[in-house]
């Protein structure tokens, strides 16, 4: 969900947004358990803020995006549960996806207008942000995405959720987009994620043949490797180019069929 601020060449018009102004108002505040959270508007955009530090905004949405279309892409390329057409010709359901972090919405709304998913699980920690979408300024990005019958809303911690949560409930794709990257966390708690026993618990969660895919602001060889160290198998690292500096990137693996 923390994602550095990039200069970006566009940007996206939200309806209902504050007018252009690039002084940044606290919409709303809030403490919880992993500190302070807070929505900021910034001219037509809106940012989250956790405990001071900027994570995420609605100027640009690519790498948010893609994380989802890399995820359903390689699915298909694994020929498991590839999507609706092939699905049902195996007599199989659409593939599920476990989103990892809400944040300003950029991925359950890819999510949800791709047709050949089906169930689309989001897990959100902060009660605040599930409420800035369900009920505050950034429901104007979500308000359909979040009525659609395959969008389950999950306030939990992921990391705990992919341990414990959920019982035997496995998913195609897990998307997980919680930090700046597996070496770059939010919250210390988080690292448990990356670690072997986090990506293994990742591993169980997926079904056989199926995908992750973890969000990250910069490549890293280390964390490939990990991910090899884990069973996975396909490992690599799509790029997401920004205007400057190091390009954003897309970590995918498969568990084996």
């Amino acid at each position: 969900m923390s994602h550095p601020a990039h200069a970006v060449p566009h940007s996206v018009h939200v309806p209902g947004s504050p007018a252009p102004d690039d002084t940044p108002r606290v919409l709303d505040r809030r403490e919880g358990p992993y500190g302070e959270v807070a929505l900021r508007a910034r001219g037509e955009h809106f940012e989250i803020i956790a405990n001071g530090c900027f994570l995420m905004d609605t100027s640009d949405g690519r790498s948010e995006r893609l994380l989802i279309d890399a995820a359903l892409a390689e699915l298909a390329e694994a020929g498991g549960t590839a999507g609706a057409p092939v699905a049902e010709a195996a007599g199989r359901p659409s593939p599920s996806v476990l989103i990892g972090g809400l944040g300003v919405g950029f991925s359950l709304v890819r999510a949800v207008e791709e047709a050949r998913w089906g169930r689309i699980t989001v897990v959100e920690r902060e009660a605040a942000v599930i409420d800035w979408h369900r009920h505050g300024p950034l429901a104007a990005l979500t308000a359909a995405a979040l009525a659609d019958a395959r969008t389950e809303i999950v306030a939990a911690d992921l990391v705990a959720y992919v341990r414990e949560g959920a019982g035997p409930r496995a998913f195609d794709a897990l998307c997980l987009d919680i930090d700046n990257g597996p070496g770059w966390t939010v919250t210390e708690d988080n690292g448990g994620l990356y670690s072997p026993a986090g990506l293994a618990a990742c591993r169980e969660r997926l079904t056989p043949g199926g995908v992750l895919a973890v969000w990250s602001a910069q490549p890293s060889s280390a964390f490939e490797n990990a991910l090899r160290n884990a069973g996975f198998t396909g490992v690599r690292t799509e790029e997401i180019p920004v205007v400057r500096g190091v390009p954003d990137v897309v970590h995918l693996a498969r568990k084996g069929a």
